[in-house]
């Protein structure tokens, strides 16, 4: 008996203790990658062309609160290249489809070895995890 109870304890606890957001962050997102011309974020900083910065589709970018995910790093892969490279969370990007991401000038370079003509890519990308 006790042990029956421990165990349905145990399970409600892990439940609760995995909100939506959390689950959301754990998975796998598809998309396009785009890039644009970084200054004033919605996440309320100043960034450079240079920083590894992406805005994210407005539908994402608001689903842990709003703007509940800046600062936030995750990995994004150029699933035609397979390069993958570590970003932030700095803005939002309202013309994006759920997935796609808008970058920064130099990340989208670094994920295409330097072909700004590409203009659009696919790309897969997660958070990365919190230590």
């Amino acid at each position: 008996m006790f042990a029956k109870l421990f165990i349905a304890l145990f399970a409600a606890t892990a439940v609760i203790a995995a909100p939506a957001e959390e689950l959301e962050k754990r998975k796998t997102h598809t998309g396009q990658a785009t890039y644009f011309e970084v200054g004033l974020g919605a996440c309320g900083w100043n960034n450079v062309d240079s920083d590894y910065i992406v805005a994210v589709n407005s539908a994402q970018y608001g689903l842990n609160g709003y703007g509940g995910n800046c600062g936030q790093s995750l990995i994004i892969t150029n699933t035609d290249n397979g390069k993958s490279v570590t970003a932030s969370v700095a803005d939002e990007c309202p013309t994006c489809s759920w997935g796609s991401l808008d970058l920064s000038p130099s990340l989208f370079a670094a994920l295409t070895d330097g072909n700004m003509d590409l203009g659009v890519f696919p790309i897969s990308w997660h958070y990365k995890k919190r230590n």
